[in-house]
């Protein structure tokens, strides 16, 4: 395992979900400030996705093209312009834009980064690195939260230019970062060749309901908390702590899926989640609400690294470019976390949060017992 890879591709999605997550103690503040309803602000957290999902086919392409290290740059200048968007904006138009262009480089990071570590790793090793890689944007996503309550505290814009120059530094390590070797002959598949193939369909249906659920989730816990009295420190150290048990557990749930497969954790996560997301309804006090929300995280979390290593698994099978295969997964995600947002914004303003969570919670239990009728051989294995 090549740890300075590790480190440097780390610290890359870390930063895109750094900003990512730093909304949600400042949702409550910014709704107020420029007039939001819930259907507004689900539009604030669902557009980040829209930008991802508008970007992921092109990183695929461009690391497919060129490589991961150059999409990798590419990421983090457009990470730095967004984020110094975000800094000074004033107006609602280019908190939308911001959170657009950061959706695009997040896009291009997750994708050319995994597909960098997985060109780095053999397979039997892979579900572990891809545990490190998932867990450090789950830490990005973890301590978001602290940087939207710094950001409450002294201002969005020394906060996010900070951000800023952070993304700079990140560039000029990755600059001095020698690809992995990989075999001189260009891979013969298509990223057609993927969306036929069952095993890879299998795991882009994973991705898409928690998706879905974080979405939701990202929307109405924030505005929930709030209105049982939370601050925007408080929400944020919620959410911390809430990142911090899906982030011990991804690099574990990775070795268990290099050992058993992952059947069983899809399961087990796909319908402890849906409990969950029904429960994330009835507290009536912070300090409930919080562990429900912080139990949920990490039932929802269990399921990003099996799918991710059946994505790369699918792939190497197929011969097809890791770029075309995460970005796929990367459309997928952003897709569904962008409807989930925006659809858990409508439901809950129309309906009540009970309609949007029951929403999310019924997909969860529908996948998790579609799982149980499928037969490992046939579904996910560790084997491609």
């Amino acid at each position: 395992m090549n740890r300075r890879l590790v480190i440097l591709v780390g610290s890359v999605v870390l930063l895109d979900t750094l900003f990512y997550a730093a909304l949600a103690p400042l949702l409550p503040s910014l709704s107020a400030q420029f007039g939001l309803d819930k259907g507004g602000a689900g539009l604030l957290v669902g557009i980040y996705p829209i930008g991802s999902f508008a970007g992921a086919l092109p990183a695929g392409w461009a690391t497919a093209r060129f490589g991961p290290r150059p999409t990798v740059l590419v990421s983090l200048v457009v990470m730095a312009a967004a984020a110094l968007v975000f800094a000074f904006g004033q107006t609602i138009e280019l908190l939308y834009v911001s959170r657009f262009l950061q959706g695009i480089a997040g896009a291009a990071s997750w994708t050319a980064g995994l597909a960098w570590l997985v060109q780095g790793t053999s397979r039997e090793r892979r579900g572990e690195v891809l545990g490190f890689g998932i867990g450090a944007g789950v830490v990005g996503a973890q301590f978001g939260p602290v940087l939207g309550s710094v950001a409450h505290l002294i201002g969005r814009g020394p906060a996010f230019a900070a951000t800023a120059a952070a993304a700079v530094v990140i560039a000029a390590f990755a600059i001095r970062m020698a690809e992995p070797h990989v075999d001189a002959e260009r891979t013969t598949g298509s990223p057609l060749d993927l969306l036929r193939n069952s095993r890879y369909l299998t795991a882009l249906m994973i991705f898409i309901v928690p998706s879905l659920a974080f979405g939701v989730i990202e929307v109405l816990a924030p505005l929930r908390l709030s209105e049982l009295g939370a601050s925007a420190e408080l929400i944020g150290l919620i959410f911390f702590v809430a990142g911090t048990a899906e982030a011990i557990g991804s690099p574990i749930i990775g070795r268990l899926s290099d050992r058993l497969g992952v059947l069983t954790i899809v399961r087990v996560g796909m319908l402890v989640a849906a409990v969950l997301l029904i429960a994330l309804f009835f507290p009536t006090t912070v300090l409930v609400l919080s562990f429900v929300l912080v139990a949920c995280a990490g039932a929802i979390g269990t399921l990003w690294v099996p799918a991710g290593k059946l994505v790369s698994l699918a792939a190497e099978r197929l011969d097809v470019d890791q770029g075309w295969a995460f970005a796929l997964q990367n459309s997928t995600w952003s897709l569904s976390m962008g409807a989930g947002a925006t659809l858990g914004g409508i439901l809950a303003a129309a309906g009540g949060d009970l309609l949007a969570y029951g929403f999310a919670a019924a997909l969860c239990a529908l996948v998790g017992l579609v799982m149980f009728g499928r037969r490992p051989a046939a579904a996910v294995t560790s084997d491609p």
